[in-house]
């Protein structure tokens, strides 16, 4: 259970700090592809338990999800 915390903390830690950094000259559709795609991410290997296929198919739908809300 540590191993999981740790890599939740570690995802979300990422997806905040290339949020940041990433988002300054992109569209508004384009940060939203990039949120949805960060939380996707989180969210699949939390599902999963740190499952890699997990994590990629989070990161896939999140980012989809994303794209399509902001038009």
């Amino acid at each position: 259970m540590r191993t999981m915390k740790r890599f939740a903390v570690g995802a979300v830690t990422l997806a905040i700090v290339a949020g940041l950094a990433g988002c300054g000259g992109m569209s508004r559709q384009g940060k939203n592809t990039a949120i949805g795609a960060g939380v996707g991410a989180v969210g699949g290997a939390v599902l999963t338990g740190g499952s890699t296929l997990g994590t990629l198919g989070g990161a896939a739908v999140g980012g989809v999800v994303g794209h399509e809300a902001s038009k």
